[in-house]
């Protein structure tokens, strides 16, 4: 269950409904600000090292007052070639403070992430699915010290 403050209030929300989901992009939105700094002057391309994790990537792809739509990943060498890992697609909503993944290229192969991955039977189902995904990996990635350069 989530937590929500309501004038002073406090309810539970029901995961996988859609407070709930609303309750998870405001807490994407917040973590990625602990690791990305300002959201809405981010660089065209970062990358954050961890003395614990691989570097984590970062690429803008789009940019409008209003949003930031980017990519975040990790780069694995294999034999066939790089796989990025997992290949998140984020939208940041500047004005409403939420950010939400818009997709993910793969089942990802991390294996703290691969606990949350699960096929959608749903539309809601693929968006709880992939913004867990996103949550818990910001979790992670804030847990072992990534910190963006322009991150406070």
């Amino acid at each position: 269950m989530f937590i929500e403050t309501v004038e002073q209030r406090v309810r539970l929300v029901r995961p996988r409904s859609f407070a709930g989901l609303m309750t998870l992009y405001e807490s994407n939105h917040i973590r990625l600000k602990q690791l990305l700094g300002n959201l809405k002057h981010l660089p065209d391309h970062a990358v954050s090292s961890s003395t614990r994790e691989l570097d984590l990537h970062l690429a803008v792809e789009e940019r409008s007052p209003y949003t930031t739509v980017l990519h975040m990943t990790y780069w694995f060498d294999e034999a066939a070639g790089r796989v990025a890992d997992p290949d998140l697609k984020l939208c940041i909503y500047h004005d409403a403070r939420l950010a939400e993944t818009l997709s993910c290229a793969d089942a990802p192969r991390h294996a703290a992430l691969r606990g949350v991955w699960k096929p959608a039977a749903s539309a809601m189902e693929q968006r709880w699915t992939l913004n867990i995904l996103l949550n818990k990996w910001l979790e992670f990635c804030l847990d072992n010290r990534h910190r963006f350069r322009s991150a406070a």
